[in-house]
């Protein structure tokens, strides 16, 4: 879409559209009052499929709704040259000759005010509302020197680090964490107040090593500083051997944790009840369900998680393949090659239900006896940013090994099926991906990191060089970072 706007509303803005698009924001997206929800749950469902999930949008120029992610409403589009739709859930303008959502000033008020609206019949008050400037701010904005222009071609935020003596393993992580875009946000907003009384806080660091990455500069970064704190803290990662990547950033969000103050202003040592920046952006919620083989009882925990690990095959743990051109790989793109595995079966077997057998019954609640059982791992909650761990390295008494299966991972992953509850659409978009060269005795850390949309780059260590999409589809993959696309207010 061009900086002036959409070309293709104009088509739309014609005799009573302002009236018709109130219209649909109050029936069929915000719908305020319990008549218009009623008639939202049962009139909308995809004309083409029958279903009520996969992104229902709206067109705009006729009564017709269909799925976005199974591209029912593009077909639509295509056929009647309808070029504007609704999103039923978010409310956004999607434009199918732009492929693109757009912005149009007229049609954002509208829906602001409906919304509001809503809201207001609802007895919902107006928690968050958007920042605007204010006339004497948009005055300084124009004549501040140090004011950027970002375009798509920008390369601010893009430095290289230097390797200190086999610390590739840190520095492909401090290149995704510093893509991480709330994370980024929250950094250069000058957001955190360190109350530490030594010069030992990791996230002071880190908030000096964002503003390293975006002030500009292109010479390469030393981490020296972040390198003595995480010798400091964690001590298992100090010396100069080399170290997984996986560990380093488990031991790095622990520290970040540890070292941040929640809203209260109070130590953030529950990890279940901690409102940092860091459990806000990578804590999830992993449930499990263990269900009594007699009585059918379930047995519910949910545990926090920052990270997904997952089983390959080649181990020594068992992998049951699962049948390509499922619903889910069909959905998330990935592609199925002869014997190829991809993300999706991956998570499959993680949320398949597994019998514990009878050398780990478990006392049952209700037949207050040992009894055998299945158990199932699901989403009860998705973090904004998803990590997973490709289990590569093999650990045992009798066996040492990298495993270099490829798994094929798409650049958007439905998340929908590993959900424990199924009410909206779950989709993440990759922004990472570290890999790893080499054995398991000898290797090198990279990361692939997405600058803009669809401009991907390579960071080794102090190299940064321009990467396709193919390349990093193509790349074995470690640990793979993925960002929620919607955010939602709690």
């Amino acid at each position: 879409m061009s900086p002036a706007g959409c070309p293709h509303v104009s088509g739309f803005k014609v005799d009573n559209w302002k009236q018709n698009l109130r219209v649909i924001y109050q029936c069929f997206v915000w719908s305020g009052s319990a008549e218009t929800r009623k008639r939202k749950a049962k009139s909308c469902i995809c004309h083409m499929c029958g279903a009520h999930l996969n992104r229902l949008h709206s067109c705009l120029y006729c009564v017709f709704f269909a799925c976005f992610a199974k591209k029912h409403i593009h077909e639509h589009a295509k056929s009647k040259r309808h070029n504007l739709a609704i999103d039923l859930l978010y409310g956004g303008i999607y434009c199918f000759m732009c492929q693109d959502y757009i912005y149009d000033k007229e049609m954002e008020q509208i829906a602001k005010e409906e919304q509001r609206k809503a809201w207001k019949m609802q007895g919902i008050g107006e928690k968050y509302s958007t920042w605007e400037p204010t006339k004497r701010e948009l005055e300084l904005l124009r004549h501040n020197p140090k004011r950027r222009r970002i375009t798509s071609n920008c390369t601010i935020g893009l430095r290289g680090l230097i390797n200190l003596g086999n610390t590739c393993f840190m520095n492909c992580i401090v290149q995704a964490l510093t893509h991480t875009p709330l994370l980024r946000d929250f950094f250069l907003s000058d957001r955190h107040k360190c109350e530490m009384q030594s010069n030992s806080c990791l996230v002071c660091e880190m908030s000096q090593l964002f503003q390293e990455f975006y002030s500009g500069h292109r010479s390469p970064h030393i981490p020296f500083r972040l390198l003595h704190l995480v010798w400091t803290h964690a001590r298992h990662l100090a010396g100069y051997e080399q170290q997984d990547a996986h560990e380093f950033l488990i031991a790095a969000l622990d520290v970040l944790h540890r070292h941040c103050k929640d809203d209260n202003g109070k130590k953030a040592n529950n990890p279940n009840h901690c409102n940092c920046i860091i459990d806000q952006i990578f804590t999830g919620g992993l449930q499990s369900d263990v269900t009594c083989q007699v009585c059918q009882g379930v047995s519910t925990t949910i545990d926090p998680f920052w990270d997904i690990s997952l089983d390959l095959p080649g181990s020594s743990t068992p992998f049951w393949p699962l049948s390509p051109g499922g619903d889910g790989s069909a959905l998330n793109g990935e592609s199925h090659a002869t014997g190829a595995t991809t993300l999706t079966d991956c998570l499959r077997r993680f949320t398949r239900p597994e019998h514990l057998g009878s050398s780990a019954k478990i006392k049952c609640s209700g037949c207050h006896s040992y009894q055998e059982s299945t158990k199932q791992l699901t989403m009860k909650k998705l973090p904004i940013v998803a990590c997973f761990h490709l289990k590569r390295f093999e650990h045992s008494a009798k066996l040492r090994r990298k495993i270099t299966t490829y798994v094929s991972f798409p650049l958007e992953l439905d998340m929908t099926p590993f959900m424990a509850s199924r009410r909206n659409v779950d989709l993440i978009l990759l922004f990472a991906v570290v890999n790893h060269q080499g054995t398991l005795e000898s290797g090198h850390y990279t990361t692939f990191i997405r600058q803009h949309k669809d401009q991907w780059f390579k960071c080794d260590d102090a190299i940064i060089t321009k990467a396709s999409i193919k390349d990093v589809l193509d790349s074995e993959g470690y640990l793979l970072f993925y960002h929620k696309q919607f955010l939602e207010y709690e």
